[in-house]
């Protein structure tokens, strides 16, 4: 049987958090995209973008929430314009 990694939306908050994205507990996905598009400069999004590479490319499972904010809010923030 193979375990694969979960991200859920406190696992994806950490993250951010991990990063320097200051965001609440208890914030949902979408609400911690929101707030990290908020605080972007161009470090934050270069390292924002790594990591929404690596949580895309990796081998871990989003659930909807997670996925469904990352491609609604973070992806065209960090779009080349």
């Amino acid at each position: 049987m193979m375990h694969s990694d979960l991200i859920d939306q406190e696992d994806f908050r950490e993250r951010l958090v991990a990063l320097g994205f200051p965001i609440p507990p208890g914030t949902s996905a979408e609400q911690a995209c929101e707030q990290a598009v908020r605080g972007l400069n161009s470090e934050r999004a270069l390292v924002l973008r790594r990591l929404i590479e690596d949580l895309l490319g990796g081998s871990a499972t989003l659930l909807p929430a997670v996925r469904e904010a990352i491609s609604r809010t973070l992806l065209p923030a960090l779009a080349p314009r």
